[in-house]
């Protein structure tokens, strides 16, 4: 079936709405990407990820504001249908509610976008009502916690079911318009996705959340090592390989 395109752009309350799904998501960092994705998405994470995909770091703790602020400009320039939201990196927002407003505000007013991510779970529902009250859209994000990985040992897979849907419903009830759930077993998401009023947003949990979200350079594989709960498109890293050949080799022909 053909995705049919919005004759608008989609708000957070379009995704709000969309409980029971299905709920197309995807990442973008930089303006052509957000070309190709506009396409499709209904939903564009600008996502702190970006330091492993575009930087080659090890985590996603390297991302600074200053990064996410001009991916995000970049990619809200590239977009024009979907609702675009803008992680909020490490040592940005936790530190107290004052803190994740004016963060918030800046990467609001600097890129254009219409809602900011941010990882925690009932530790940062104080946040996210402060965020939500004061006219800032917030997408939520539970489960495992990329910013969390030293303090977990790894990027370990949550399983403790009554903590991730007590975490959901905290920040839900927040104000949270959607909830990012990753990694964790799909009998956690299902539990998390029945638990709340928002939409879910799947990613490394099976199938039972609202909607998926999948970073854009690991389904058409042309980053090095894609997850392997991703099924990366085989043939596009070669193509690119050959065109760049092709052009190599055209400049060292003879010329006529």
């Amino acid at each position: 079936m053909t995705y049919l395109k919005a004759k608008k752009r989609l708000t957070v309350r379009d995704i709000r709405s969309k409980k029971g799904g299905p709920l197309v998501c995807l990442t973008a960092y930089t303006h052509p990407m957000a070309l190709l994705v506009d396409e499709v998405a209904d939903l564009i994470l600008v996502g702190d990820s970006l330091g492993n995909v575009l930087y080659g770091f090890e985590s996603t703790l390297p991302v600074t504001l200053e990064m996410m602020i001009a991916h995000g400009g970049s990619v809200m320039r590239g977009s024009k249908r979907a609702c675009v939201v803008v992680d909020m990196p490490f040592g940005s927002y936790q530190e107290s509610p004052v803190q994740a407003f004016q963060n918030a505000a800046r990467v609001l007013v600097e890129t254009g976008c219409h809602a900011i991510k941010l990882e925690g779970g009932e530790e940062m529902a104080e946040t996210v009502s402060f965020l939500t009250r004061r006219g800032i859209a917030v997408l939520g994000h539970v489960g495992l916690m990329p910013q969390h990985v030293h303090a977990r040992g790894g990027f370990r897979r949550e399983s403790d079911v009554d903590k991730v849907v007590a975490d959901a419903r905290a920040i839900a009830q927040a104000g949270a318009f959607a909830l990012v759930v990753e990694g964790v077993k799909e009998e956690v998401a299902r539990a998390v996705t029945a638990g709340v009023e928002v939409p879910t947003i799947g990613i490394a949990a099976g199938d039972a959340s609202d909607g998926e979200i999948r970073v854009t350079e690991d389904l058409l594989g042309v980053t090095p090592n894609p997850p392997g709960f991703v099924e990366a498109e085989s043939g596009i890293k070669d193509a690119m390989r050959k065109a760049l050949s092709e052009f190599a080799e055209s400049l060292t022909k003879p010329k006529a």
